[in-house]
């Protein structure tokens, strides 16, 4: 019997292979908070749960969404935007898990200055007041960034104009050149041109701002009929989440980076293009179990909502599939 069981064992894993289920992911370009997705890809997680995995990278998290619905890819994993809630108020998206949140102690997201701007005086956040702001694009996860900067020190929002660049590198552009006197941008991305002296750091956004920044989600049709799937996606996603935790983060959820953080730093090198160094400098805090802070997303609902920028009616409690989504207490 023993003969037989190595035969057994290979004639499983060949029937696994070949009826592996392909699958698209797609994620925000040149973050650490994907980090998760590609150790569960690079460490063969997704593969054990019969999952042909392919990580697709987009230059905005509105593009992702789009691409969602669209159905050119199966799953996004991406930052949340108002053109995300928009496409989520017609019904057609459900949130499957939490990705990463800005919690201080984590540098994940910087504010930059123009050279210009910070010998200006554009020294600290309460500084934006009657500054320009480049981001990505309107309604981003860096424009609702904005906005709890913002609430949180009392600024008027008329007094802070926003700069659309459309694209990691023409916001670089523009706070470099000087036509934006400031900029969000992730904190890897940040660190050439900070390195370079053609910006000067301010802060970081996690420290004055913390939300929900990242999740994950699938067509309403996707949840309801391939819930398979989408549960074995989950389950390999959870085990390179719990990967990414243990290498950086601590006790009371502070950034401790432990033995394996060399190994995951070369895993999200690997995915991104980006040297270690970079990505140490701006690592995400992803939470172990891929929980949603719901009253976050509440939040970030209702603001979009009042600048006018979400239409149809969408609340956190129907966007959030609880046959597969768990939230924070």
């Amino acid at each position: 019997m023993r003969r037989v069981l190595p035969w057994i064992a290979l004639a499983a894993a060949l029937a696994a292979g070949a009826q592996a289920e392909t699958l698209k992911v797609g994620v925000f370009r040149g973050t650490s908070a994907s980090g998760a997705i590609y150790v569960a890809k690079e460490k063969g997680y997704f593969a054990q749960a019969g999952l042909d995995t392919e990580v697709v990278v987009f230059d905005a998290g509105e593009a992702v969404a789009v691409a969602t619905v669209s159905g050119a890819i199966d799953i996004g994993a991406a930052g949340v935007s108002a053109a995300f809630y928009n496409l989520a108020s017609q019904g057609s998206i459900r949130v499957v898990s939490g990705i990463n949140r800005d919690v201080p102690g984590f540098q994940a997201v910087a504010l930059v200055a123009s050279n210009h701007a910070y010998d200006g005086g554009l020294h600290g956040f309460a500084d934006l007041a009657g500054r320009s702001v480049a981001l990505t694009t309107v309604g981003s996860t860096f424009h609702y960034a904005v906005g709890l900067i913002e609430e949180k020190l009392g600024l008027d929002v008329k007094s802070v104009k926003i700069i659309a660049a459309q694209g990691l590198p023409n916001v670089a552009s523009a706070v470099a050149g000087g036509q934006a006197d400031s900029a969000i941008v992730p904190t890897p991305f940040a660190a050439p041109l900070i390195e370079k002296g053609a910006v000067k750091l301010v802060g970081y956004v996690a420290d004055i701002a913390p939300s929900q920044v990242g999740i994950a989600w699938v067509t309403k049709a996707t949840a309801d009929t391939k819930a398979d799937m989408v549960r074995r996606y989950l389950a390999a996603y959870r085990k390179g989440v719990h990967d990414y935790h243990a290498a950086f983060t601590g006790p009371g959820e502070t950034r401790k980076d432990g033995p394996t953080a060399p190994e995951v730093l070369a895993i999200i090198a690997k995915y991104t293009g980006q040297t270690a160094a970079q990505i140490d400098g701006g690592i995400s805090y992803i939470d172990p179990e891929g929980r949603i802070d719901a009253r976050d997303i509440q939040h970030q609902i209702d603001w979009f909502r009042a600048q006018g920028m979400i239409k149809g009616e969408i609340d956190a409690a129907t966007l959030i599939d609880k046959r597969y989504a768990t939230t924070l207490p």
